[in-house]
């Protein structure tokens, strides 16, 4: 059955997921949007005999283990058969400096090296067009086969048999067999020789990317794969960074919680770059910002959509892909999303939260000026104009619309954030502008979103559901730790979204129905607020629950149920990535006090 003990691997222009058995089972190329040619992780027609994967076989498997190689994107497994045979299979995208400028072509690197004994292997790659509707055509050559039928056309290159790739025989692994697959395009020198070089570079790259990470003391391990991991989430030609790699995990079993988040989100693409500036990786935040504000040169009017394309598209139609069951045969499987529709008024505050940076840290190579700030006044202005407004809110209600709290706050933080750039570029007459709106929006917010009966500010204006976004109100700065409003908000929450260590978004129906497992980031969102209230040694105890529940290789989905122990929506989720990487920093010891 399948599960999401995967590892991520990517380049920044393609990503794979590969399983505990070192089976490639989703793919998408020529982009993480593209056609999945291995979608066997949402049951294609006939998917037990292999079909949408890529695996290496053994002959009389016994056993596998996996890990990755230390502080890099490359994956390890290794397969063991019953005979005391083994081989060692290393997965990878290449990613490196060459000739100036980051190499990260579309391509896959798959290494098995024999380690023990005579261990024979299959190679079943059977790769799938049109979301899991047809196989490829097949040419071939000495030392390469091609797929024609996905766009684009596919070439695998090898050193291993050809006619034992095709009729899927299995055969001795004596040394080690390389496989690139990618474009169609010829290798000019052989493919043992490009396996290993790309490996060495990838590995070195890497390596010298995490050296220059700002990391705590505690839980160092957990955050460099938690940083990788995000970075892999990162489009490097458009600066995009998608909400995960997949679509239509469930967000619990035969929910029709089905998405897809193989886009860009502005709310998610803030927290992600936030969480990687805090740890020094900078480039990623400055690319993000170029995506950011051409697509906000590009709409009419400064009206921003909550979902954009990797390459800025607006219409992300949502349609259902026929051929493939979904993850446990739990369909539909979604291509598109109509989020793009909606109406999130909170964009605004993720746009302008994301463009702060840029005028306040020293290190980035281009600093924000009073051109750029003239660029993110409009969208103060929308924020202004809607922050009383009904929308669909941080969840994307796809059945009503109210005038959430969430996005009235980060309306508020759109304002208050312009302010302090103005100020910081001796922009009087713009400072004491939008201070004044800034403060306006504040005490309606507080008059308008508190809910006396429950002592707390609740989910919408005039409503009284409670909504676990509310334990950001701190982390925007709405309002201080020690304002008894946020400790009695956060008290509401407990006492009603809490379930044993986690923290539901909500517990109200919603238009699927009453949600069933716990929204990961929530939780990392109340460990936040103990931190933020003293209450240290709670929120190291639910920080080390939450560290337990990472799938083996240290990734985390959308959700998690409580009553199975198994991670649930979509995967690698970056939303719970970055909860991971921000409590570590909140709760680690200094490094003076380390030693």
């Amino acid at each position: 059955m399948a599960n999401l003990n995967l590892g991520l691997i990517g380049n920044g222009a393609i990503s794979a997921l590969v399983d505990e058995h070192g089976r490639i089972v989703w793919s998408c190329f020529p982009r993480f949007d593209g056609d999945p040619v291995f979608c066997h992780l949402l049951q294609p027609e006939g998917h037990a005999a292999g079909r949408g994967a890529f695996g290496i076989e053994l002959v009389d498997f016994s056993h596998a283990e996996q890990h990755y190689e230390t502080n890099t994107a490359i994956l390890v497994t290794t397969l063991h058969d019953s005979q005391g045979g083994c081989v060692e299979v290393t997965d990878f995208a290449p990613r490196f400096h060459l000739f100036g400028r980051m190499f990260h072509p579309m391509m896959l690197v798959r290494r098995v090296r024999r380690v023990a004994g005579t261990p024979r292997a299959t190679i079943n790659l059977q790769p799938l067009a049109s979301y899991g509707e047809r196989a490829p055509e097949l040419t071939f050559g000495s030392h390469h086969i091609r797929y024609v039928g996905p766009e684009p056309t596919l070439r695998l290159t090898t050193d291993a048999s050809i006619s034992a790739i095709m009729e899927r025989r299995p055969v001795f692994v004596d040394d080690t067999l390389t496989f690139v697959l990618g474009g169609d395009e010829t290798l000019h020198e052989s493919v043992e020789m490009v396996g290993r070089r790309f490996l060495e570079e990838t590995r070195g790259y890497w390596h010298g990317w995490v050296r220059s990470l700002f990391v705590p003391v505690e839980w160092q391990d957990e955050v460099i794969r938690a940083a990788i991991t995000l970075q892999l989430n990162a489009c490097e030609d458009t600066g995009a960074i998608v909400a995960a790699m997949t679509t239509s995990i469930p967000e619990h079993a035969d929910s029709g919680r089905n998405w897809d988040y193989r886009y860009c989100w502005l709310r998610d693409g803030y927290f992600v770059v936030n969480a990687l500036n805090r740890l020094g990786a900078t480039s990623t935040m400055e690319k993000y910002l170029g995506y950011i504000l051409n697509v906000a040169a590009g709409e009419e009017h400064g009206v921003l959509q909550p979902v954009y394309g990797i390459s800025g598209e607006e219409h992300l139609h949502e349609a259902v892909a026929p051929a493939l069951a979904g993850y446990r045969g739990m369909g539909p499987v979604r291509v598109g999303n109509l989020a793009y529709e909606q109406i999130q008024h909170d964009v605004y505050g993720s746009a302008i939260l994301s463009a702060t940076h840029m005028f306040f840290d020293h290190r980035l190579f281009r600093r924000g000026d009073a051109d750029l700030f003239r660029r993110l006044e409009p969208l103060g202005i929308k924020a202004q104009a809607n922050f009383d407004q009904p929308d669909a809110g941080i969840w994307e209600l796809r059945g009503r619309t109210r005038v959430h709290t969430y996005s009235s706050v980060t309306c508020w933080a759109a304002c208050d954030r312009l302010s302090r750039i103005a100020r910081q570029l001796n922009l009087t007459e713009r400072e004491t502008y939008w201070r004044e709106e800034a403060n306006r929006m504040h005490r309606i917010i507080c008059k308008e979103a508190w809910n006396e009966k429950k002592q707390a500010f609740v989910a919408a204006w005039g409503d009284d559901a409670l909504d676990a976004s509310m334990l950001l109100l701190h982390e925007f700065g709405f309002l201080s730790a020690c304002d008894p409003r946020f400790v009695s908000t956060v008290a509401a929450i407990e006492a009603e979204l809490k379930h044993g260590d986690f923290i539901y978004r909500y517990v109200e129906q919603d238009d699927f129905g009453t949600p069933d497992n716990a929204f990961l980031v929530c939780t990392f969102w109340y460990v936040y607020a103990l931190q933020g209230l003293g209450r240290k040694d709670e929120a190291r105890q639910i920080f080390e629950t939450l560290l337990s529940r990472c799938n083996p290789l240290g990734l985390l989905a959308e959700d998690y149920c409580s009553r199975t122990g198994e991670l649930w929506g979509n995967f690698v989720q970056t939303y719970s990535m970055v909860g991971l990487i921000n409590c570590a920093l909140r709760l680690s010891r200094r490094w003076d006090q380390a030693y």
